[in-house]
């Protein structure tokens, strides 16, 4: 079964730092472009951060620059979201998302994990 599964959510203080993964189920993430997205409470989802399929370029929302590394390692099939700084307003859920680099494939999206940022 093609699945992403996205672990790490939590509550963290201001300022804390988490770590979110996403591995990959039932097919190749090398094949993929990987994208974090996140949506918070009444709000449209946003584009946090990009990696390119084999790891070489990275992009990044202007409100995490500087905070968030999006980072992978195809060899465990996973990608990874090292979210630091953390702010109260980065409050929302996390998904991950699978673009193919290749035609004739579907993007793939994770079922989210929740990261609650307060004191």
């Amino acid at each position: 079964q093609v699945q992403l599964v996205e672990s790490g959510g939590g509550l963290v203080q201001p300022g804390g730092s988490l770590r979110l993964s996403c591995a990959a189920f039932g097919f190749t993430l090398s094949d993929y472009a990987m994208r974090w997205y996140r949506q918070a409470p009444g709000k449209e989802r946003e584009l946090v951060a990009h990696i390119t399929s084999g790891g070489g370029g990275t992009n990044y929302a202007d409100s995490v620059k500087g905070r968030f590394t999006i980072s992978r390692d195809n060899a465990k099939n996973t990608v990874y979201l090292q979210m630091n700084s953390l702010k109260p307003w980065d409050t929302a859920v996390y998904h991950c998302n699978a673009v193919p680099v290749r035609m004739g494939y579907l993007e793939v999206w994770g079922q989210g994990t929740l990261v609650t940022v307060s004191s």
